[in-house]
């Protein structure tokens, strides 16, 4: 399921962890995430290529996620789902369940 994706996020929507979307250092307009089969090989060659973990990789119930700094300072994350991936974050949340800051189902 690896593959490229660009979502747009305003400023000032509600973003990682429920906080809310500032366009500072790492998160800017434009945002790549790397969609990744295998995250620790993904990092090693982003870092052999030049790349800056910002953030190591941590897990989620929806995936792994790092935050990476391209050899230019572009922001960027590279991200490996673990289930239904964006659906997960975004969709509808599963009947009956409860739905968190981010849209996200809790059932």
């Amino acid at each position: 399921m690896a593959g490229t994706a660009l979502l747009r996020k305003e400023a000032g929507s509600i973003g990682a962890r429920s906080q809310a979307r500032s366009y500072e250092r790492h998160w800017t307009p434009v945002h790549l995430d790397v969609v990744v089969d295998e995250i620790e090989d993904a990092l090693a060659r982003a870092v052999q290529a030049g790349a800056v973990v910002e953030q190591d990789v941590r897990t989620d119930r929806w995936g792994k996620i790092a935050l990476l700094a391209d050899p230019f300072g572009h922001g960027l994350c590279l991200i490996q789902f673990l289930n239904r991936g964006y659906d997960e974050i975004a969709g509808p949340p599963p009947p009956g369940g409860e739905v968190d800051a981010e849209g996200v189902g809790r059932g």
